[in-house]
């Protein structure tokens, strides 16, 4: 559990710095957008659409695959402590 900590903490503390970075060269995520001729409502309407292909997807996949791993784990032996 501290490995996840640690990881989550490195990336916070890199897009951190790298945020910083960018801002002080003058680049905001506007222009970052407006290079790929985008803009933040492209964005997030990209994201929702992004959302509501994947989350059907997930659900009736985690239909098949949450009941199997389950009877695996319930059926397999004892593991020694």
């Amino acid at each position: 559990m501290f490995r996840i900590f640690t990881a989550v903490f490195k990336i916070v503390l890199a897009s951190l710095l790298a945020g910083a970075a960018l801002t002080f060269f003058g680049f905001t995520a506007d222009n970052i957008l407006a290079f790929f001729g985008a803009t933040q409502a492209d964005f997030w309407a990209g994201l929702q659409r992004a959302v509501d292909w994947s989350l059907p997807r997930v659900v009736l996949g985690a239909l098949v695959v949450v009941p199997i791993w389950l009877l695996t784990y319930i059926l397999s032996p004892p593991r020694d402590l």
